[in-house]
């Protein structure tokens, strides 16, 4: 069986009303969004879908983060609190705006970061917090928030795998001070690229506003540019596919999760797998379907269980990235600019903890363990019953004794 892919048409909810407002782009002849409609109207509509009064997009997630942290105005030198398990557009930026990046362990199963492995991490140089909420799982933010809040540090929700996942009844991104969001291919909605950054916050959310358009006061009385920044504005073509996969959003996250249900009710007996499930409270958006293998259940653990249902046509992700964030060479050497190593160079003693993985025994243990299955809102019962057999299969042959 061919499996729906969202690297094409086959697992992408794209058609026809895409295509209605790319028209009434090309037809205006206005691309730009400080002119057109098309990306102002997503933004209040996206800030609407959330109950939130600011929303700005850009033109990808890794703009969008970029343009969280340089809101809250780290100086050079200053820490910022995140996860080894995370895509380096959601950490480059922390280096790009001058701090450094302080890695939290994670949970071994969720891989997300936790209130205990945030408050291990908390030092006086500790300016802000980043929480991935990973595959569509999300983190325990108030519980985060316990922590840090009585200190003033605020937290910046990575929500690019995230979409209406909640903690509690509150929306993903919708806890901290700002949340952030990826129209990137393979999200659950996208423009092939693009950003979102929501906030409550009227003047983190001017500061985003302006930092993604070179920190020009646009209708202000004297505009300047007020403060070194960058153009990271969306087009009018990517506003429009946005905006009409926004109407789309919650059928797309309602059958991801229904499709996760089904994997997770013919999966549930088979030994040396713990499947996806969010906290007590909590709702999962599955962005993927990760699995953790049991090793002495399964022989050769998560390698070896994607190995065998890559036989039978499913392309999965055993360990979901290859290193921890820190094993990277551009931190593990700390190339950054030059040979400067800034703003690493302003640390003494370095590193603290070390980046060795004994010193993140979840992080190394969970990503040892995790197999990651493709997900997209293509899949239809036979999908799901076609994976759950495969799996049935690969774990018969594998279990250890």
């Amino acid at each position: 069986m061919h499996l729906p892919s969202d690297a094409d048409r086959t697992g992408r909810d794209l058609g026809s009303e895409e295509l209605a407002l790319l028209r009434e782009v090309i037809e205006s002849g206005t691309l730009n969004c400080t002119l057109g409609r098309q990306v102002a109207a997503f933004e209040q509509e996206f800030a609407a879908r959330y109950g939130v009064p600011y929303c700005r997009a850009v033109s990808s997630g890794t703009a969008a983060m970029h343009a969280a942290i340089a809101a809250i105005d780290p100086e050079p030198g200053d820490e910022i609190i995140t996860s080894p398990i995370t895509d380096m557009g959601a950490i480059a930026p922390i280096v790009y705006q001058q701090a450094i990046p302080v890695f939290a362990d994670v949970d071994p199963v969720s891989l997300n970061v936790t209130p205990e492995t945030i408050a291990a991490r908390i030092t006086s140089r500790t300016r802000a917090v980043v929480v991935t909420h990973l595959f569509g799982n999300p983190c325990d933010v108030p519980g985060i928030l316990r922590v840090v809040a009585p200190r003033g540090i605020p937290v910046i929700e990575d929500c690019a795998q995230a979409y209406l996942a909640s903690y509690s009844g509150r929306l993903a991104g919708t806890m901290g001070v700002m949340g952030v969001f990826s129209l990137q291919q393979g999200k659950h909605i996208t423009a092939g690229e693009g950003g979102i950054i929501i906030s409550s916050d009227g003047k983190l959310a001017r500061r985003v506003r302006l930092f993604s358009d070179k920190a020009w006061g646009y209708g202000d009385p004297t505009p300047d540019h007020y403060f070194l920044a960058l153009n990271y504005r969306m087009t009018e073509l990517q506003g429009a596919v946005a905006r009409a996969q926004l109407r789309k959003l919650d059928g797309i996250v309602e059958s991801r999760r229904r499709a996760a249900a089904q994997l997770s009710a013919l999966l549930a007996d088979l030994p040396g797998l713990t499947l996806p499930a969010a906290a007590p409270g909590s709702v999962h958006s599955f962005w993927r379907y990760p699995i953790s293998v049991d090793p002495e259940a399964i022989r050769g653990g998560a390698e070896a269980l994607g190995a065998a249902i890559a036989e039978q046509g499913i392309r999965c992700q055993p360990r979901y990235i290859r290193k921890l964030a820190f094993e990277c060479e551009v931190f593990a050497r700390q190339r950054t600019f030059g040979e400067s190593r800034w703003p690493f160079s302003l640390q003494s003693g370095g590193p603290h903890p070390p980046w060795d993985r004994r010193f993140y025994p979840g992080a190394a243990r969970g990503l040892d363990r995790i197999l990651v299955l493709p997900w997209n809102e293509k899949y239809t019962t036979e999908h799901v019953e076609f994976i759950a057999s495969a799996l049935r299969r690969a774990v018969s042959k594998l279990a250890a004794g």
